[in-house]
């Protein structure tokens, strides 16, 4: 089976600052990899180089078979490539639908009638149903973050980059979220999922890659990653 995504040799940098180095991944149709790494090591730079927020100074990337490289953001999106990002960035003036509505026909290019159901859909499945009618500003921290999960399903994606969305949950709503991302895997949405909250991620993800300094340190089984030494020492700060 051919890859959904793939990077090959994928390097960036800010100045002289290497921030992606050399970086090949994969990712098959229907799987969910976790990526992990510390604060600084790449990884929101990697899912702006999958989304085309940035261009690479060195490699390609692949989606579906076809090299999208030189492909802007909006193309991207439709071709289905969706995303949310680790600080919620809703449009505050708006309802959570109208919010959701903005992804649905701009994002993955929907008649407003189409749109419509399927953002009903969206929020009943997030348990954003009954604020949809509520200014997205007024949210709280696990609505938003619903919110920006909601926004990337609206457009339909095959491909899914969730990054650290589990980030300042308690444990209960961060494991309720993982159970909305694991009825989209069940949809057969692929996901590569960065996050600081290990428990969360290690329930929907089939994969670990460990990310420092911008280049590959680790890639395997969930328990075979986290019991590396390397991947301990690095990510974890445990001395092994």
């Amino acid at each position: 089976m051919s890859a959904l995504l793939r990077l090959d040799r994928v390097g960036k940098s800010f100045g002289a600052l290497r921030v992606t180095d050399d970086l090949s991944l994969s990712l098959a149709p229907g799987e969910a990899l976790g990526i992990l790494g510390p604060n600084g090591a790449g990884k929101s730079t990697m899912f702006n180089l999958i989304t085309g927020h940035l261009r690479p100074d060195s490699g390609r990337v692949f989606y579906d078979g076809r090299d999208i490289t030189a492909l802007d953001p909006s193309a991207r999106c439709r071709q289905g490539i969706g995303r949310s990002f680790q600080i919620p960035h809703p449009f505050v003036g708006m309802t959570v639908y109208e919010n959701l509505l903005v992804g649905a026909v701009f994002g993955g290019g929907m008649a407003e009638a189409v749109a419509s159901a399927h953002c009903r859909d969206v929020l009943q499945r997030t348990g954003l149903i009954a604020k949809a009618d509520r200014l997205a500003g007024s949210l709280t921290l696990l609505d938003r973050k619903r919110l920006e999960l909601a926004r990337a399903m609206a457009s339909r994606p095959r491909l899914l980059l969730l990054d650290e969305i589990a980030g300042g949950l308690t444990d209960d709503e961060a494991m309720a979220l993982t159970d909305t991302i694991n009825d989209l895997r069940r949809d057969g949405v692929s996901i590569v999922w960065i996050e600081h909250v290990v428990r969360a991620l290690l329930r929907v993800v089939d994969r670990l890659v460990v990310i420092n300094f911008g280049r590959l340190l680790q890639e395997g089984l969930p328990d075979a990653v986290m019991a590396s030494r390397e991947v301990r020492e690095v990510y974890m700060g445990i001395e092994a």
